[in-house]
């Protein structure tokens, strides 16, 4: 029974990192209306894949809440209706929580799989608290944890609708990307719970601790930032268009200057982590693969800058950050209750 929970656990979190992937993807492709509805797309479950199928036209039958753009704009069919020679109006109503009325069928279907992984995450999530229910009377940290990444993820799937309803609005985005970070910590402290650390040669040290924390503060604050730059080049893109990638940083705002000063702040944090983990022998393997990332990090915030966002750079920096807070606050767990306290001099 707990072997079925590690594995459902671990399900989780790699289904969750699944989305972040599939969501970077989205915006990095400019696919985020991409379904101008939720949950369906365009008013169906399997979306169209050529614009005829949702542009009016005559003699053809549509069913009740399919989506149609007809002068630039979508309507929404009342009940099933079969069109005669001309346009009925009385038979649609104008969609009005946004204006957004365009279809590119890669990116309708770049945001459907995006969907379908949400969907696939959710049932993992469902078997995850049926598990964890059966340690309700042994440890009841086990089934509340489970309870409240689903409960987040339920809130994830009405921000993802809300996402799209306000044309994806920048302050939901941010919101929506730290929900899902409070996800994963929820389920890193469940794994951290039931998979009783058996090394020995770890050793306790207030600063690196506290230094963690820092760490792991710093890193929400640069990510939710990334997610306000991100907007911002969104908004160029539309202007310029998607081919003229070189204005997409063109006349930043404060956020984007903030987003690359902040980063000197978190490598300075994360290298007194990794200098402490050295001097002190400390035994923590974990800090290795956070400085790899934070150098993945700026790597491809540098070629985003200045190489005009090469293929797969934005998607590697929003995973390379999510893996980095996953990181630091496994480690930060480890830190606070290693598997043999044994203190250290600051000095």
């Amino acid at each position: 029974m707990k072997n079925r929970l590690q594995l459902l656990v671990k399900l989780s979190i790699i289904s969750v990192y699944l989305i972040f992937i599939a969501g970077s993807v989205v915006r990095m492709t400019g696919s985020g209306m991409g379904c101008p509805d939720w949950p369906k797309c365009f008013g169906y479950y399997i979306p169209p894949t050529s614009e005829t199928q949702i542009t009016w036209q005559a003699n053809k039958s549509y069913e009740k809440g399919m989506i149609i753009i007809k002068d630039e704009t979508l309507f929404v069919a009342q009940n099933d209706v079969t069109t005669a020679a001309s346009f009925n109006p009385s038979n649609w109503e104008k969609y009005t929580k946004h204006d957004y009325a365009k279809f590119n069928k890669y990116h309708t279907w770049t945001e459907y799989i995006n969907r379908l992984a949400s969907v696939l995450a959710g049932f993992v999530f469902l078997f995850l608290i049926v598990s964890a229910s059966q340690y309700w009377n042994s440890d009841k940290r086990i089934p509340l944890l489970a309870y409240g990444a689903f409960l987040l993820m339920l809130f994830e799937a009405w921000l993802g609708k809300t996402v799209v309803d306000t044309n994806l609005k920048p302050t939901i985005i941010t919101i929506h990307m730290v929900a899902g970070l409070v996800i994963v910590a929820l389920l890193l402290y469940l794994h951290f719970i039931i998979n009783p650390s058996t090394e020995n040669n770890r050793k306790y040290n207030a600063l690196f601790n506290k230094l963690l924390i820092v760490s792991v503060v710093f890193s929400l604050i640069q990510i939710a930032m990334g997610t306000q730059v991100r907007q911002f080049i969104d908004e160029q893109v539309k202007q310029f268009g998607f081919a003229n990638k070189e204005y997409s940083l063109m006349d930043p705002n404060f956020k984007f200057y903030f987003h690359r000063s902040f980063t000197i702040a978190i490598v300075l944090v994360n290298l007194g982590m990794f200098y402490l983990n050295q001097i002190k022998n400390l035994g923590y393997q974990l800090v290795n693969w956070i400085v790899f990332l934070i150098f993945l990090e700026t790597i491809t915030g540098i070629l985003m800058y200045y190489a005009e966002f090469p293929l797969g750079t934005q998607a590697t920096h929003l995973l390379a950050g999510a893996l980095l807070f996953g990181l630091q606050f496994y480690l930060w767990l480890q830190s606070k209750k290693p598997a043999k306290a044994i203190e250290t001099t600051q000095s």
